[in-house]
């Protein structure tokens, strides 16, 4: 499947424990067809996720950060710590408007935390496909 290729790349097989006729668990490497669902399900949805993001940006109703946060799989919460920001100020940072006034030091530390450059954090891709 090609999503697997996508996500497990290490090209190793991939094992997965079952119980043997005794009862015990042991490293088996046949396909798994029911993890390959759940693994497509999920990754269908943060696609999803991400793209919703991107058209709520260039709608003018959220911010790039939104965006970015939707790449990296980021929660508010958890932006707000890794950057040193508060929670609070973090959401106010979602809002077009606000966003556009933030400070070039404040755009660094999300640029650090989101591992990109300032000039990708101000833009989101035109169009779906060149998502990163």
């Amino acid at each position: 499947m090609e999503l697997e290729k996508e996500i497990f790349k290490d090209g190793m097989p991939k094992g997965y424990y079952t119980q043997n006729d005794n009862g015990k668990f042991v490293l088996d490497t046949n396909h798994c067809w029911s993890e390959e669902v759940c693994v497509a399900m999920i990754v269908s949805e943060v696609r999803a996720n991400i793209e919703k993001a991107r058209k709520e940006v260039l709608a003018g109703l959220k911010s790039p950060l939104c965006y970015h946060m939707e790449v990296r799989q980021m929660n508010l919460k958890f932006l707000a710590k890794a950057a040193g920001i508060a929670v609070f100020r973090v959401r106010r940072h979602l809002r077009p408007e606000i966003f556009a006034k933030l400070k070039p030091s404040v755009l660094e530390r999300y640029a650090a935390v989101l591992a990109v450059t300032l000039e990708d954090l101000k833009t989101v891709p035109n169009s779906q496909s060149q998502e990163g």
